[in-house]
């Protein structure tokens, strides 16, 4: 087991994740990173386009549009994007949970048993073919008699997602319509016809929850089975007993006492890019760099997260990063000529500032 400081995990994880090599097309990013914090469409799409090499968020809607990524709730109750292949397997692991633990505020709303199956008949007609946005689906419900108010028509999609029904799809505008899930994400024979489609994968349990966290730490390490454990909402005794499989093809490494695991080239690929490692970057809020750990204090202490996400509303602004840990929050700025306006926790690094307009620059757009 080797060791590590806190710093070299920060820069660590920009090579993991794709952010220093990034992969050859969105499709491949989303893939990598296996599910991608998507609650904030324009963001997530920011976040996919940093990790492609073309840096296009064109190039993420045309993935939505091919049917290679979808979005979806596949974990934790949040919205992901996903490579469509994956989201059958994952969902198969984690929304028996999810959909427990979500019960009690369908019975609270009144959506019994008999308005979720009337809400998936309605779904099932509706969005056959090119589907529905969000605002059309909700519409369809409403004309069935269901009721849509006080977050009801949230919920009914929420449980439909997780019931493997309908995933968001192809982009429409500055949105994208919700789809059948058994439609859009293509199949056997179907697949091999189809542009960057990909067939479903179907893995039993212990299968799934060892390929979960394999793409986990490879992608987001290092790391440890606890910053899984909270990503994945899977029980550490599952966790643990893949950790046991997966132990000679994974390197282990001890972070002030808490062991961390990464994929066995990590090290030296990082050794490669030290330099760019270095380098400032603005990352949209929610990215899985800040999001993607339960243990987030490699890039930001307690102090500085509290500042990303003030009165700690569940928001997250957009972090600049300098040497992997963050040293200030951004957002667009409305002066003419400022693209963004960088506010620091303290005294901004002279690199940052320096790198600040070429930075905002080269936002993915």
């Amino acid at each position: 087991m080797t060791n590590l400081s806190s710093g070299q995990v920060a820069r660590m994880r920009l090579v993991s994740q794709g952010l220093v090599d990034p992969l050859p097309t969105a499709a491949e990013a989303a893939r990598w990173l296996t599910c991608t914090q998507g609650q904030d469409y324009p963001g997530s799409t920011v976040s996919l386009a940093l990790r492609s090499v073309g840096r296009s968020t064109a190039a993420v809607r045309e993935a939505y549009d091919a049917g290679s990524i979808v979005r979806s709730w596949p974990m934790r109750g949040t919205l992901f994007a996903v490579a469509a292949e994956d989201l059958g397997w994952i969902l198969d692991l984690t929304a028996g949970q999810t959909l427990k633990a979500s019960e009690r505020r369908r019975e609270e709303l009144g959506l019994d048993p008999g308005m979720l199956d009337r809400a998936q008949t309605v779904a099932l007609h509706a969005l056959a073919g090119p589907g529905l946005t969000r605002s059309g689906l909700l519409a369809q419900f409403t004309q069935e008699g269901l009721s849509v108010d006080e977050g009801r028509g949230y919920h009914l999609i929420f449980f439909l997602a997780l019931r493997g029904v309908l995933c968001f799809g192809p982009t429409e505008g500055r949105e994208q319509r919700i789809v059948l899930a058994t439609e859009w994400i293509a199949s056997g024979e179907a697949a091999g016809r189809m542009r960057d489609r990909t067939p479903r994968r179907k893995l039993d349990r212990e299968d799934g929850v060892r390929e979960l966290l394999w793409r986990y730490l490879r992608s987001h390490g290092p790391a440890t089975v606890e910053d899984f454990c909270w990503w994945s909402k899977i029980g550490k005794t599952q966790a643990r007993a893949a950790l046991a499989d997966l132990g000679p093809n994974l390197l282990s490494a001890d972070v002030d006492g808490r062991e961390h695991w990464m994929s066995p080239d990590l090290p030296d690929r990082h050794a490669e890019r030290t330099r760019a490692t270095a380098a400032p970057i603005l990352l949209p809020g929610f990215d899985e760099i800040v999001l993607g750990y339960q243990d987030r204090s490699a890039v930001l202490t307690r102090d500085e997260e509290a500042l990303v996400v003030p009165g700690r509303n569940g928001v997250f602004k957009g972090t600049v990063l300098h040497r992997g840990h963050a040293v200030g929050t951004w957002k667009k700025s409305t002066r003419r000529g400022q693209p963004v306006e960088v506010t620091a926790f303290g005294e901004l690094p002279g690199p940052v500032a320096k790198a600040a307009p070429r930075l905002s620059a080269a936002l993915p757009v």
